[in-house]
């Protein structure tokens, strides 16, 4: 039963502890805070990566020579289409564009409206300007690039230097946006005749060549089959990307992962202090307390209350000073060791991701551990007479 005079009697102890009150919430609310942005950047990211790799073609083709990218045959589609098992091919018109004033890269895309698009972002755009044929002489932009074009004065359209130092003006005609930020903040999308131009390319060749599979069982036979057609040839699958995709993550979840031992060392320091027995005064005050009358339970009950307000109030302000930090400010610096490219690429937004049980796992690793650590030595102190302790 919940006796609110102890709990008064222990907010006013936390209150006449005064300075080492406030130095456990500091230190208790900073390392909430840093282990939950840190939980709240992941999620987010591993959200952006997941989202972005599902928008990917089912199978890549991209031909290399010497070892590097180079473009690919157009007439190559022909061939693929005839593997039984493939139900399209395309080939694909990309690339990256350097914008030197802003000092980023855009992605520009090519489509034909006739085609079938891999992506449901691509096929709402061709749906919605294909009937006022503006995808053929002008380009739609994603809400990243207009505002790092709208810095530069390019509102209603960019000059695009080909590379033969001349300029290809292009308009824009729209600007759309999506869930997946990291797919289309830096997305240009215009046809593959302004994209051949933009980069001096053949028509009678492409970026690479996107495959799609009827049955998806059959996905990892189609890639055997277009190595043994195509042996110089690089085939990727959707599930390879996301391999390497997972692989980036990991690797920079490593230093996230130092950072999270780091402060789980440092609370488990404050616990072990604590834990190791409580001051003089702290045993004095039982030694009283138990002196006017107090049973072993009730200085139990108090301490766990006093423990309990403390540890739960800087958990939840940790919480919402994550909450904060990394949706509203978009995590400075602490986001930036995931994405280290970001000075060449727009800035995006990290989408709010709100997962229980990264809370449950930081308030399990906080707050019954240190109301343990303030239990424990109060147990031994009650069990001892008064006049022992208070001596």
């Amino acid at each position: 039963m919940i006796n609110k005079y102890i709990i008064e009697y222990a907010i006013n102890a936390l209150l006449r502890q005064g300075y080492k009150s406030f130095f456990i919430v500091f230190v208790f609310t900073l390392l909430t805070f840093l282990l939950t942005s840190v939980f709240f950047i992941t999620n987010s990211m591993k959200y952006e990566l997941g989202s972005t790799a599902d928008a990917l073609p089912e199978i890549m083709i991209q031909d290399l020579k010497g070892g590097r990218h180079s473009d690919i045959d157009v007439s190559l589609v022909e061939k693929i289409l005839a593997l039984k098992g493939v139900s399209d091919a395309v080939a694909r018109v990309w690339g990256y564009y350097y914008f030197e004033n802003a000092g980023v890269y855009f992605s520009l895309v090519g489509v034909d409206t006739f085609e079938e698009q891999y992506s449901g972002t691509l096929s709402k755009i061709v749906s919605e300007f294909e009937a006022s044929d503006t995808l053929s002489s002008s380009m739609i932009i994603g809400a990243g690039v207009r505002d790092i074009m709208t810095k530069s004065y390019y509102k209603e359209y960019f000059n695009f230097i080909k590379p033969d130092g001349s300029i290809k003006k292009v308009n824009i005609a729209g600007v759309f946006d999506t869930d997946t930020a990291l797919e289309s903040n830096d997305m240009i999308v215009m046809s593959k005749d302004n994209i051949r131009e933009i980069f001096d390319m053949p028509q009678d060749k492409a970026t690479d060549i996107t495959v799609k599979v009827a049955n998806p069982e059959e996905i990892a036979t189609i890639v055997s089959k277009l190595e043994l057609m195509f042996p110089t040839a690089r085939v990727l699958s959707k599930d390879d990307i996301k391999i390497s995709y997972e692989n980036i993550f990991n690797y920079k979840s490593g230093i996230f992962l130092a950072l999270f031992i780091i402060s789980i060392f440092t609370f488990f320091i404050i616990i072990y202090d604590k834990a190791s027995g409580l001051s003089s005064e702290e045993k004095k005050e039982i030694g009283i307390l138990k002196a006017l009358g107090w049973r072993i339970e009730d200085v139990l009950k108090e301490k766990f209350y006093e423990s309990f307000i403390l540890s739960l109030f800087s958990y939840f302000l940790g919480v919402f000073l994550a909450l904060g930090f990394v949706y509203i400010f978009q995590a400075p610096l602490l986001r930036d060791i995931f994405i280290g490219y970001s000075d060449l690429k727009p800035s995006f937004e990290l989408p709010f991701i709100f997962d229980l049980q990264t809370l449950a796992l930081v308030f399990f690793l906080s707050v019954p551990v240190y109301i343990a650590a303030t239990i424990i030595p109060s147990w031994k102190t009650a069990t001892l007479e008064a006049d022992e302790v208070i001596r």
